[in-house]
């Protein structure tokens, strides 16, 4: 099946995240593949319409939510609404680098769901605009059975097939954090999973946000509980991230993987509106 101009839904949950949306909005219409639409879901946040304005270029479908329905329910909202045969997920923080859609449209045409690498990136904030203060290649072989202990599948960038949720049904609010590594779970036991050894993507890893989800330990502890049951996966640890990933079982999983970043912030239109008019 040729998938070379197949139609991609991006679907963007988004949150009073005005600038990062903008950059992101910039990223997309910086790609080398144009045949998408992007639907952004505003949850229940102050309005988007004004940036989503800046880029006529690009096919937009925003949908309002009336209150904060979560960023979970706002995904299967946007997931829905898609017009594409394919699905590619963002979140509203995260950047995809110019060549990515088009390499990923490429890589399904023989599965039904690939995620590529990313590189994590720390940040400053200037004036609205954020700058790369470090990066780290994010970058793990394909192992089913090794995610179910800890998931190296970041959904950003990821694209699949929209039938898949004619089998499995849409995301899961109930597991909220994990919404991600319980959907990419449910996919791999039934459909054909490809990692993509890229980092097209970029992840913004901010220490701020790191600290507001220490805060959440309590919650966090019952969404992973809910997410082992659902799966059977035993007693998982809660640790930080980053000392997750200095297990030797996750180590040993760590891959090459091609660096296509120049490290450079990406500019929206939103910033240079605001500080150059």
């Amino acid at each position: 099946m040729n998938h070379l101009n197949s139609f991609v839904s991006v679907v963007i949950p988004t949150y009073n995240r005005p600038y990062p949306l903008a950059e992101l909005l910039e990223s997309l219409n910086r790609q080398t593949y144009h045949h998408f639409e992007v639907v952004v879901v505003n949850d229940g946040g102050e309005r988007v319409d004004d940036i989503i304005a800046l880029y006529p270029e690009l096919d937009v479908h925003l949908i309002h939510c009336r209150g904060n329905v979560g960023h979970v329910e706002a995904r299967n909202i946007g997931v829905k609404a898609a017009k594409g045969e394919l699905i590619m997920l963002c979140d509203d923080d995260d950047l995809l680098l110019p060549c990515h859609m088009e390499q990923m449209v490429a890589e399904i045409s023989d599965v039904d769901f690939v995620y590529s690498d990313v590189e994590i990136f720390h940040y400053r904030t200037e004036n609205g605009q954020r700058i790369p203060t470090d990066r780290f290649l994010f970058a793990y072989e394909y192992d089913r059975e090794a995610m179910r202990k800890f998931s190296t599948y970041v959904p950003s960038g990821s694209l699949y097939r929209k039938l898949i949720h004619d089998h499995i049904g849409y995301f899961d609010p109930g597991v909220h954090h994990y919404w991600d590594w319980d959907f990419f779970l449910r996919v791999s036991g039934s459909f054909r999973v490809k990692r993509v050894a890229t980092a097209s993507v970029l992840y913004a890893f901010s220490d701020a946000g790191n600290n507001l989800s220490r805060r959440m330990d309590d919650k966090r502890r019952m969404y992973l509980n809910r997410l082992s049951e659902k799966h059977g996966l035993g007693n998982l640890p809660m640790k930080n991230f980053w000392l997750l990933l200095d297990e030797p079982e996750v180590k040993k999983r760590r891959a090459e993987s091609k660096i296509v970043w120049d490290g450079e912030p990406i500019i929206s239109r939103l910033w240079h509106l605001k500080h150059h008019s």
